[in-house]
């Protein structure tokens, strides 16, 4: 992640049309000052139970990590099979809300 950006890399819980499936997901995000938001998306890893589930269409999922939770649209998996995953509320990630909050040499 650079510097100037938020984000999660690791396992997560996706709730999808009611299946909860572990996924490993690599997330960002930034705060965009035009529209006043959040807004914050990601890769999922290959996962044949989500290809299964949604069977390669877009689809709404609910996603989990140890740090919160929050509702992202997924879309159709690219070339490698990975859904891209992206959401516009608080992220299921922790940001930084002071420069105190930051990592050391951040």
């Amino acid at each position: 992640m650079s510097d100037d950006e938020d984000g999660y890399a690791g396992e997560a819980t996706l709730t999808v049309d009611g299946a909860e499936l572990t996924v490993t997901v690599t997330l960002r995000g930034n705060f965009e000052p035009v529209d006043g938001r959040y807004h914050w998306y990601g890769r999922i890893q290959p996962h044949v139970a989500l290809t299964e589930k949604t069977t390669g269409r877009k689809a709404t999922g609910f996603l989990r990590t140890p740090h919160g939770s929050a509702e992202g649209l997924l879309s159709d998996p690219d070339t490698w099979g990975r859904y891209r995953i992206s959401g516009t509320s608080r992220p299921p990630f922790e940001v930084p809300v002071s420069l105190a909050d930051l990592p050391a040499g951040s």
